[in-house]
């Protein structure tokens, strides 16, 4: 995994700068992206809350190119992404910044993690938001969560968030609209994508199919192992032993948490058989449905 630098220029007029919050989750940080060429910037993501690290990198950038923010769009409500708004409006930004979120639709609030007091505007599907030497184009990709956006350019350059990464593959809330959203995104035939997490995507096409690919891959795993596991009481975790035998085991919260709806989309199309036993859920093939 090639090393991200604190801040990097990518084009004249788009600058990367890493949240600087490292973790299992997040790879090297959250990579945040300032765009633009005037003295008014847009703001992809402001990290996680409370990393002064990242503030102090996203405010010498500012300084250095005599600008402030105008405009910042979050891709989705993770507090990795939302988590610095506070700061980054206080150290970083005019009185008239103007904060976007898509909004969501599994709470009542449009993002109950920003400090009420910030007022957040919603995006709409298709929508653009432009300034001086940046256009963005705002494209709803639901699935990792209810409210992920990705931001297209007219020179083929995708900001994928959460939806697609530099290393490894995403988590997701729901796994029909992330397949449906990865579709989409395949659509757009992007030529370039700048990931939330993780190095710059060179070759898109590949990465999306692979993408596809790995899930579908993963669902027939899942599904020969509860097939080769008879009338058994199986959870998530007896998948992830045996199907993520791979993966560090300090992942495998996250494997399961895929897991789990991998199995839901499952028993949706009929292929697997839900039952609650003392108030756990077991799983077992449809064909071997005797638990």
């Amino acid at each position: 995994m090639a090393l991200i630098p604190p801040v990097t220029r990518l084009t004249s007029s788009i600058i990367r700068i890493l949240g600087c919050n490292p973790s299992p989750m997040t790879l090297q940080g959250t990579n945040t992206y300032l765009l633009g060429t005037g003295k008014k910037r847009i703001l992809i993501d402001t990290g996680d809350v409370d990393v002064p690290e990242y503030i102090a990198h996203l405010d010498g950038v500012l300084k250095l190119e005599q600008a402030s923010l105008s405009t910042i769009i979050l891709t989705h409500w993770h507090q990795d992404h939302v988590g610095g708004v506070k700061d980054v409006l206080k150290v970083c930004a005019t009185g008239d910044c103007q904060v976007y979120k898509f909004p969501r639709t599994d709470t009542i609030d449009l993002c109950p993690e920003i400090p009420a007091e910030i007022k957040v505007q919603p995006l709409q599907d298709k929508q653009e938001l432009s300034i001086d030497g940046a256009k963005v184009k705002i494209v709803h990709t639901p699935g990792h969560t209810t409210d992920h956006i990705v931001l297209t350019t007219d020179d083929g350059i995708l900001f994928s968030g959460d939806c697609i990464l530099g290393e490894g593959t995403a988590v997701f809330e729901e796994l029909y609209d992330y397949m449906q959203s990865l579709h989409k995104i395949l659509e757009i035939k992007p030529t370039i994508i700048y990931p939330a997490h993780g190095n710059i995507i060179e070759q898109p096409l590949d990465k999306i199919q692979h993408y596809i690919k790995h899930r579908m891959q993963r669902e027939a795993q899942i599904l020969d192992f509860f097939n080769r596991n008879a009338n058994k009481a199986l959870q998530a975790m007896d998948v992830v032993r045996d199907v993520y035998k791979e993966t560090p085991e300090q992942l495998w919260s996250a494997a399961a948490y895929n897991v789990v709806h991998h199995i839901e989309k499952l028993v949706r199309e009929g292929k697997l058989y839900a039952k609650t036993i003392n108030d756990v859920t077991y799983y077992v093939s449809q064909q071997n449905n005797a638990l």
